[in-house]
């Protein structure tokens, strides 16, 4: 009877219930007060007693790694939109690419190119990586195999920079060169599709979320807005002192990120329709100081957070700086290159930065 009731719970046992000794409540009162206290807290080791400052916030297996494997300058960063993977673009002429999470292994080397590479974008479905080099070409890679699929040839000077579109087809990119044109490209046809021509070296170039606005940056300090569909100029944006190096949307489309030469990085009000008139709205939204720029004169980088609240960009004092983006603050300044730092991104899903310098290494670590 005993065994059958120990396995059915639903049926009462009060045979258990004058058992004395053997229930619970008494046993526990013999013990005297040290041993209960000891119980309820038990030392950590030694080793132990860091554990709470340890609390990781990634998917890393240590909160900084060093990435080391390029031969030359690195230039640019892009991790693809899942966040699995990290691609950076050398002037060793190679891009490699490493796993975004755990021990940052080295998956894949991207080779083919003649010159730098000098920039380095994903496409929207992650499937395609896309670099602008300054043989004068851009690749088209698989990213799972690391083949070149493709290449876009037409530019008759260094290339610059390169974007894609957010949204919409995949096979969609833009590049800017120093043969004052950018140029439109759709994996899917060879050759160009549209070219926007301008009278200055073009350095930076931003694709609007939907594809019909492209945002170029160049050697006269100015932002153009094109319209992508009638190949013409619908609006320029002046503020900065000198050449711009990087344009960004932030994640809504609503505004764009510049850095520039002259030491700042800027934020601009691109919707459509800012008033211009009564109220005198400038499109010029915030100024970010911090960063400088030298005469190595590289095309440094900007970016935005995923969520939007930050922004940051590449600097020549060798440190990665992130400001706030609503009131403009400073929030990180991490040190540890030995060289220019050239491109910082975020991790498009988790609180993680990885920065790329003239020194050749690679940084990814946890923002605390």
């Amino acid at each position: 009877a005993t065994m059958a009731t120990a396995a059915n719970e639903d049926v009462p046992r009060p045979p258990h219930v004058d058992d004395g000794p053997s229930s619970k409540r008494p046993r526990r009162e013999d013990l005297d007060e040290s041993t209960r206290r000891v119980a309820l807290y038990a030392p950590p080791l030694e080793d132990d007693v860091d554990r709470s400052s340890n609390i990781r916030t990634s998917s890393l297996a240590e909160p900084t790694m060093k990435l080391s494997g390029h031969k030359g300058s690195v230039y640019c960063l892009a991790y693809d939109p899942h966040g699995e993977v990290l691609c950076s673009g050398s002037f060793d002429s190679t891009c490699l690419l490493w796993k975004a999470g755990g021990k940052c292994e080295n998956l894949n080397v991207l080779s083919g190119h003649k010159n730098a590479i000098l920039d380095v974008v994903f496409t929207n479905d992650s499937e395609k990586i896309i670099t602008a080099s300054a043989d004068y070409n851009l690749g088209v890679y698989d990213s799972n195999t690391g083949d070149r699929i493709k290449r876009f040839m037409g530019h008759t000077a260094i290339v610059n920079a390169v974007d894609v579109c957010r949204e919409g087809s995949a096979s969609l990119a833009v590049s800017a060169s120093d043969d004052c044109t950018a140029r439109l490209w759709d994996a899917r046809v060879r050759g160009e599709v549209g070219r926007l021509e301008d009278q200055y070296q073009i350095t930076a170039v931003a694709y609007a979320n939907d594809g019909n606005t492209v945002y170029t940056g160049g050697i006269d300090n100015t932002i153009v807005a094109w319209d992508a569909r009638r190949m013409r100029k619908s609006m320029g944006m002046k503020g900065h002192a000198d050449t711009i190096t990087c344009l960004s949307l932030n994640p809504k489309g609503t505004h764009l990120l510049s850095n520039s030469m002259d030491g700042t990085l800027r934020t601009w009000d691109v919707r459509p329709f800012v008033d211009d008139g009564a109220g005198k709205k400038k499109r010029h939204d915030k100024t970010f100081v911090g960063g400088t720029h030298n005469s190595e004169k590289g095309l440094l980088n900007c970016a935005w957070s995923s969520d939007g609240t930050m922004v940051t960009g590449g600097s020549a004092d060798r440190v990665v700086h992130i400001w706030d983006e609503l009131s403009a603050e400073e929030l990180y300044v991490l040190p540890g290159h030995n060289g220019c730092v050239n491109s910082v991104v975020f991790h498009p899903k988790e609180n993680v930065v990885a920065s790329a310098s003239s020194d050749k290494s690679i940084f990814v670590g946890e923002l605390a």
